[in-house]
C-alpha cells in the first residue's frame, strides 16, 4: 500500500489586513494623553494642549522598531544599507459620546481609524483638577464603555448599509454566486447581533471563509486593540493606582 499522504494543516486566515507596514491609531477621549503619547513615540512635538479637539487633522509619524536580532544580523553580514522595520503611529483626535451620530469630531474621527490595521486605546486613570475632563470625573472603565460603544454603534450603521448592497446582489446573482451571497448575509446578521449583545467582532472565533468576507468590510470592532493606560509617576512607583485591577 502507497503510504498515507500527510494532512495539509489547515491554513489559518487572519481576521484584518496585512500590510508591510503596520499601521495604528492612537484612540480615546479629549485630554487622555494621545498627543503627549504620540510625541513621546515619535520624538517630535505636535500640540499637546489642555482642552478638547487640540488635535483636528491626525498627525501621522513612522517609527524604527529597534531589534537586536537585526543588530546581529547586520553585525555578521554587513549589508550595504541598513532598513529598520517600521510601525506607523496615527493621532486621531479624541472621540465623544454620540460620535457615531456626528458629535465632536464624529465621523472624521471613525474614518481615521477605519484606516489603520490597529488600535492603542489611551485611557486616562490620573486624577489632576488642572487638567479638563471631557466627562467630568475620572473613571476609565466608563471611557472605555464610551470609545467601545462608539465603535460597535458606527458598525452596525455600516451593517445596515450593506444589508441593501448584499440583497440586491442576491436577487440578481444564480447558481454559486447566490449562495455566496446569502452566506455573507448570515454573516453580517451574525455580526450585528454579536455588536447588539454588546460584543466586538475581534472577539469571536471565525471560520476561514467567513474571515475572508469580514476582512472586505474591515469593521471597526474586528481591529485588535492594546490598551495603554496612562496614570502619574507618583501611583507608578507605588503601585496605588485603584483603577488598573478594574481596567
Amino acid at each position: 500500500m502507497p503510504p498515507k499522504k500527510k494532512e495539509e494543516p489547515t491554513k489559518k486566515v487572519i481576521l484584518g489586513r496585512s500590510s508591510n507596514t503596520l499601521k495604528m491609531g492612537l484612540v480615546g477621549l479629549p485630554n487622555v494623553g494621545k498627543s503627549t503619547t504620540f510625541n513621546f513615540l515619535s520624538k517630535l512635538a505636535v500640540p499637546a494642549e489642555n482642552f478638547p479637539f487640540c488635535t483636528i487633522d491626525p498627525n501621522l509619524a513612522k517609527i524604527n522598531v529597534p531589534d537586536k536580532r537585526f543588530e546581529k544580523m547586520c553585525e555578521v553580514h554587513k549589508p550595504k544599507s541598513k532598513v529598520l522595520a517600521q510601525i506607523s503611529i496615527t493621532d486621531i483626535a479624541g472621540l465623544v459620546k454620540g460620535a457615531s451620530n456626528g458629535e465632536g469630531l464624529g465621523n472624521a474621527f471613525l474614518s481615521h481609524i477605519s484606516a489603520v490595521d490597529g488600535i492603542y486605546h489611551v485611557v486616562r486613570a490620573f486624577p489632576d483638577e488642572d487638567i479638563i475632563h471631557n466627562e467630568g470625573e475620572l473613571d476609565p472603565i466608563r471611557d472605555i464603555e464610551i470609545i467601545n460603544f462608539e465603535l460597535r454603534a458606527k458598525d452596525l450603521q455600516q451593517i445596515e448599509k450593506e444589508f441593501g448592497v448584499v440583497e440586491a446582489r442576491i436577487k440578481r446573482s444564480q447558481g454559486l454566486e447566490k449562495k455566496n451571497d446569502e452566506f455573507e448575509m448570515e454573516l453580517l446578521h451574525k455580526c450585528k447581533a454579536l455588536l447588539t449583545d454588546g460584543k466586538h467582532i475581534k472577539d469571536q472565533d471565525w471560520l476561514p471563509k467567513e474571515v475572508d468576507i469580514l476582512n472586505k468590510h474591515l469593521f471597526l470592532t474586528s481591529k485588535p486593540v492594546i490598551f495603554l493606560v496612562n496614570i502619574g509617576m507618583d501611583q507608578y512607583i507605588k503601585k496605588q493606582n485603584t483603577w488598573l485591577p478594574k481596567i
